[in-house]
């Protein structure tokens, strides 16, 4: 393709898709309408039974690669399964609900021309909501984001989403996902990243996030709660993690336990939980909500 330089790095988009239909096309559309060229999408479907594998075939452009699991594969064993399958010098992630802005690859390599020693670089993004059929957007961070040796910042307030992340290939010839979990993978994987490596960002949103409420679900919120338990335990007495705190990861964990209470209607629960936590603008709100009858509540959700 004469609009690919020479120079341009090829980019490997993993896109993982269960039952995906819905908002296929636009993701998929936002990838290839990027203006950065040298890019192949690496398409993984999940044990699909929707109409996502049709959806997709229906694209006529050379740089889709399409894989097919054998069965049904939790997320990070199929990111490491795309990322297996995929070529590129640098690795990048969509999954198929949500949307890039058509510069955003194209901003992320410049910054990797510039730096060599760069790892990964990330991007703000937007929040994409959608409450009783109208959309609202607002921005991820409303302050800058931290570049360079940025682990603390990540223990403290975990603002790296995945979607927005490019990352150098050869990190996953030392580290994949852990396939154990099924929410916080990418936390997992780039905490660890963040120690020895260097790390820059785009402050511009690049990205659209889509929340639902199945994003928040109860089920959800228990696992999510397992999972950072689990890794704490994981972590906390690793020689490498020693000299970090995690005290954002145990709000975070108190943050999972308030919601998951009001979720399930257990006020006295969330009540001693919002006790525990510490005074802040949150807490304050929180303890609102517990005199709010549960109606008002589940309208609140929050997602």
């Amino acid at each position: 393709d004469p609009m690919i330089k020479n120079k341009d790095p090829l980019v490997s988009v993993i896109v993982n898709c269960h039952n995906g239909e819905r908002y296929l096309s636009k993701a998929i559309n936002s990838i290839l309408n990027q203006t950065y060229k040298n890019l192949e999408i690496i398409f993984c479907n999940n044990k699909s039974k929707d109409n996502s594998e049709k959806i997709l075939k229906s694209f006529k452009d050379k740089r889709i690669k399409y894989f097919k699991t054998n069965k049904y594969m939790k997320l990070y064993e199929a990111r490491n399964f795309a990322i297996k399958r995929s070529n590129g010098k640098f690795i990048s992630f969509l999954d198929v609900d949500d949307y890039w802005v058509p510069k955003k690859v194209e901003k992320q390599i410049k910054l990797f021309k510039k730096n060599k020693k760069l790892t990964l670089v990330y991007s703000n993004c937007y929040i994409l909501r959608n409450r009783n059929g109208s959309n609202s957007i607002k921005k991820f961070v409303n302050q800058n984001l931290p570049t360079g040796i940025i682990t603390q910042n990540l223990l403290d307030h975990y603002k790296m989403p995945i979607l927005t992340v490019v990352i150098k290939k050869e990190f996953f010839k030392k580290r994949i996902f852990n396939k154990k979990y099924e929410i916080i993978g990418d936390f997992d994987l780039f905490v660890d990243l963040s120690i020895k490596n260097q790390v820059d960002c785009v402050q511009e949103p690049l990205a659209y996030y889509r929340v639902h409420e199945s994003n928040f679900s109860r089920k959800k919120i228990n696992v999510f709660v397992k999972e950072f338990e689990n890794w704490i335990e994981l972590n906390k007495n690793l020689k490498k993690m020693k000299s970090y705190s995690f005290q954002g990861v145990f709000l975070q964990v108190q943050l999972l336990k308030i919601k998951k209470y009001f979720l399930e209607n257990l006020k006295v629960k969330a009540f001693l939980e919002i006790l525990k936590y510490p005074i802040s603008y949150k807490k304050l709100k929180f303890l609102i909500l517990i005199f709010l009858p549960k109606n008002i509540v589940n309208k609140i959700q929050f997602y």
